[in-house]
């Protein structure tokens, strides 16, 4: 069956280069975008419960932009002032560029990995007499973790967000060619939605050995894998999997 309609489980991209609109283009499919998933902050209240003191730590390791959202919300709320002689580890550029939304970036000790945990360690090990905290998603990879228990650093996670299910009821009769997942939250929130989805001629997209998996294990069947060798992008491989389809 030929692919004419797209729905991808994320929010709209805010640029208008985005490699989406010129699949759109050019493969003359209609591409919607609609987040599965959100993140909320965690109530300061919890957060206390979870005895956390900021005035404890001498660096931040900050993975994500919601990590750096959310810690500087809860230092706001907990009237913590945090000093400049802080430490930042940004898990990428992305992410240390996204800390100038809150400190003075040339006056702050940054240090910013290639993109990828472990790569990131590699700095974190220079510096191992920090104290450092983690802020963290309710869901938190365990690879993280791990890497940081073999580094042998003293370090405390801190949950200061939680990812949580939208609410799609809108979307009920509503139906799409191609669905577009990029983790196991999105598969959980289609089944918490729509507890009864039956995937009949819908194709599933996933991006991530663990989204594939979650599709599997959800009882359907994945007709695109991203990333792969010729096609290290999802926009890529539903590029290569609509010409095959729509060719016939």
């Amino acid at each position: 069956m030929k692919v004419k309609t797209i729905l991808v489980s994320q929010p709209a991209p805010k640029t208008e280069t985005s490699p989406y609109f010129d699949l759109s283009d050019k493969q003359k499919v209609k591409i919607d975008f609609r987040s599965f998933i959100h993140v909320e902050g965690i109530p300061v209240k919890e957060v206390r419960a979870q005895k956390i003191d900021l005035s404890n730590f001498t660096a931040i390791i900050l993975t994500s932009r919601n990590a750096v959202d959310h810690f500087f919300r809860v230092a706001e709320e907990m009237r913590f002032k945090v000093p400049d002689s802080m430490k930042y580890f940004c898990q990428s550029e992305a992410v240390a560029y996204y800390l100038q939304k809150y400190v003075v970036y040339r006056k702050r000790k940054i240090y910013v990995g290639n993109r990828t945990f472990p790569e990131l360690t590699k700095l974190i090990k220079k510096h191992k007499t920090e104290k450092f905290l983690l802020p963290s998603s309710d869901k938190l990879k365990p690879l993280i973790p791990t890497e940081l228990n073999k580094l042998g650093v003293t370090w405390t996670r801190a949950d200061l967000y939680r990812t949580v299910v939208s609410d799609l009821s809108d979307l009920e009769n509503v139906f799409y060619d191609v669905l577009v997942f990029f983790s196991p939250s999105g598969i959980e929130s289609l089944f918490k939605n729509f507890p009864n989805f039956k995937q009949k001629n819908t194709r599933i997209a996933a991006f991530g050995n663990s989204t594939i998996k979650a599709v599997t294990e959800a009882g359907l069947k994945c007709d695109i894998k991203a990333p792969a060798p010729e096609t290290p992008s999802m926009t890529m491989a539903l590029e290569r999997y609509i010409k095959e389809v729509n060719k016939k």
